[in-house]
């Protein structure tokens, strides 16, 4: 009686599978993308409809069949460079750079991405990411600075940035909920980055500190002037201290003759000339 043996599956068998395996786990995961932490994904169907709720951040999501976008929500800047607002002295900044920065809602990120125009949002090719919003809040935000500018001078715009800061805020917040968008997005930062007048405007200031900085040197000559006036006059009517000075000076001469400084003769006012005694 012959004893079959039943063998298992062949080596090669067993690694034709894994391979296959191997393979199909590859393709599995080349075919997912993850929600990275900051961001949300929304699911694109093959009719190119948004399906289902937004995608949180830390889940993997299989895009064979279909697309996933993501959005970032977290500290979004907006940067405004070279702008020129005009100041309440009708003058026009040289140079206005800001910075403000924004989070959205990450439950509003379907309802911003399919009801608002395309052209409200920015597409960022370096990270593959849509900016949600991006453009209506660049808009938004140009023209609060505009407006929070207006109210000063050139000369006081700088002084007054923390000012103009909280000033651009406010209307920038006013104006997200006066259209229904306070509970989408919300401003964390405005930053007045630099302020510079027109050339002509600092080159008027520091004429007018030239010019008052020459008037005060003139208006301190004249004090000086007139102090030393009234010092002179307060001697002349006092013969005591003009001998007092005559002694004064006469004793400095005296003292400079025996430290050896002074290389003279003092001779006395009365005096009348030497007399020659022997006469021929």
């Amino acid at each position: 009686m012959t004893n079959k043996i039943h063998e298992g599956p062949s080596r090669s068998s067993r690694s034709s599978r894994l391979s296959l395996a191997v393979i199909a786990v590859a393709a599995l995961l080349a075919g997912c993308t993850r929600i990275e932490t900051g961001e949300v994904g929304l699911r694109v169907g093959i009719d190119k409809q948004i399906s289902g709720a937004e995608l949180l951040p830390g889940s993997f999501n299989q895009t064979l069949f279909g697309d996933v976008l993501t959005f970032p929500v977290r500290d979004i800047a907006v940067l405004l460079e070279n702008k020129q607002p005009l100041t309440s002295d009708n003058s026009t900044l040289k140079d206005f750079d800001m910075t403000l920065v924004y989070s959205i809602n990450p439950s509003a990120v379907s309802d911003l991405w399919t009801t608002k125009s395309r052209s409200f949002h920015a597409f960022s090719r370096d990270d593959r990411d849509w900016i949600l919003m991006h453009g209506y809040m660049t808009t938004v935000t140009n023209n609060a600075a505009y407006k929070a500018v207006r109210e000063y001078k050139a000369l006081s715009v700088a002084d007054n940035r923390q000012k103009i800061e909280s000033e651009i805020k406010r209307i920038v917040t006013e104006t997200l909920a006066s259209e229904g968008l306070g509970t989408a997005l919300s401003v964390s930062l405005v930053q007045v980055r630099s302020v510079m007048p027109a050339d002509d405007i600092i080159a008027s200031a520091n004429a007018v500190v030239t010019a008052q900085n020459a008037l005060r040197a003139k208006e301190i000559e004249v004090e000086t002037a007139k102090k030393e006036a009234e010092r002179i006059a307060a001697l002349n009517t006092n013969s005591k201290a003009i001998e007092y000075m005559n002694a004064q000076a006469q004793l400095k001469i005296a003292e400079g003759v025996a430290a050896g400084k002074v290389q003279t003769i003092v001779v006395p006012y009365d005096f009348k000339g030497i007399v020659n005694a022997n006469p021929r």
